[in-house]
């Protein structure tokens, strides 16, 4: 594989970046939940006008994995007032961090973590948090593997259902 590199995500790179975070929701998610759902949620918070809104907003951050010129991950963060939850000024949301499947398991993930967690430390933050549904004990491992811990929960509307979101976190 060629080498990867993370940077923040240029407005030119957001149509790409919307096709690739489509179908990574669809890899992480399609199993388990109802297709219906998975479809409702993904044409609410993964199109083109939502990235675009999300870009534009100077508390989000997308920033991006490429490899070869193509984005094959990515981690989105928040700072107040932007975030989903918590709201406080210490802290940064991590609200999204997904990986091509094919790419998983090489080390992508702790990559885009630890840029995050290195972002946060460069906004002078106290902690990183996020929230993981309740049911995806892959990422809940690999969370937990690189530090951060449980301290909470909250309700999460997907489709027709409202799932729990474990809240994470860690201090950098």
């Amino acid at each position: 594989m060629n080498s990867v590199e993370i940077q923040e995500v240029k407005a030119k790179e957001l149509e790409e970046l919307v096709l690739m975070a489509r179908k990574s929701f669809l890899e992480a998610f399609t199993a388990g939940n109802k297709i219906e759902n998975v479809y409702a949620y993904l044409d609410e918070a993964f199109t083109s006008p939502q990235f675009q809104k999300e870009f534009q907003n100077p508390c989000s951050r997308f920033f991006v994995a490429k490899s070869a010129g193509k984005i094959i991950g990515y981690t989105k963060v928040n700072q107040v007032p932007a975030q989903t939850d918590i709201h406080d000024p210490r802290s940064l949301e991590i609200s999204r961090l997904y990986v091509l499947e094919e790419y998983l398991g090489i080390g992508l993930g702790k990559s885009l973590l630890v840029y995050a967690f290195d972002f946060a430390k460069s906004q002078g933050l106290d902690y990183v948090w996020l929230g993981v549904w309740e049911k995806n004990a892959r990422a809940i491992r690999f969370y937990e593997k690189n530090g951060l811990i449980k301290f909470g929960a909250h309700p999460f509307p997907f489709g027709d259902e409202i799932q729990t979101d474990w809240l994470m976190k860690k201090s950098v």
